[in-house]
């Protein structure tokens, strides 16, 4: 495998580089932890506000009673090369509960409400704490972007 030649880019391209990926991709990894079984890992799909990440998992999954659990966790968008790596804290919401403007556009997002499914479900939101993202060893570093949840670059 050949690796892609660039330019190493400063903290400004890799934050727009960052907020373009975010607002155009549809999956992402979510790490979550439970204090008694570990590390769990699924792909979701995703929707990214502006200010944080919206997702939607089953409210009687791993992944649900884990971040009730212990809140902190890991997301990752599914590129090696391009890496983003987001840290933070998840809030949740019984679809019920949802505020109506996030689900309304994650729902408009992937044709798919599941504020309309027979089954329970719960909202994820991972407003970021940290957010890190390089191409390649020249960018590991500087990788840091946002950190304690502000831009590093304006």
């Amino acid at each position: 495998m050949q690796a892609e030649e660039f330019t190493r880019r400063d903290t400004a391209e890799r934050k727009r580089d960052t907020l373009d990926r975010l607002n155009a991709e549809r999956d992402i990894w979510l790490s979550t932890s439970h204090p008694e079984h570990g590390p769990h890992q699924v792909p979701l799909w995703f929707l990214w506000d502006g200010r944080a990440v919206w997702m939607c998992t089953g409210a009687n999954s791993a992944t649900a009673r884990n971040v009730r659990a212990e809140p902190r966790v890991r997301l990752a968008l599914p590129d090696t090369f391009d890496v983003v790596l987001l840290q933070g804290e998840a809030e949740h919401w019984p679809a019920r509960d949802v505020p109506k403007g996030p689900a309304d556009a994650f729902a408009g997002k992937f044709g798919w409400d599941p504020r309309t499914e027979r089954e329970p479900f719960l909202y994820l939101r991972v407003p970021p704490r940290t957010v890190r993202a390089w191409r390649g060893e020249p960018e590991l570093s500087g990788r840091v972007v946002l950190r304690d949840g502000a831009w590093l670059a304006q």
